[in-house]
């Protein structure tokens, strides 16, 4: 097999790569998105998943914060 037959995106082992490529992908992505954020066995929400759950938009979870009507912590992320 020559190096340009390898290259061709047709032939089966490119598409078997990516393909296996594509799955490995899908499952990180599962995996990030079904996860929580935990911390002395409390769990923590994100901005994100706050502004999804009350349907809000992440101003009004700003102005909540800032003006004391909900509760919050900042985690740094190192």
């Amino acid at each position: 097999m020559t190096v340009m037959e390898i290259l061709n995106s047709k032939s089966s082992e490119v598409v078997s790569f990516f393909t296996g490529l594509d799955e490995m992908l899908d499952s990180i992505g599962q995996t990030l998105k079904n996860r929580t954020l935990h911390l002395n066995g409390e769990k923590f929400l994100t901005n994100r998943d706050v502004c999804r759950m009350l349907h809000i938009s992440s101003r009004t979870l700003q102005d909540w914060r800032d003006n004391d009507i909900v509760p919050y912590i900042q985690i740094k992320r190192f």
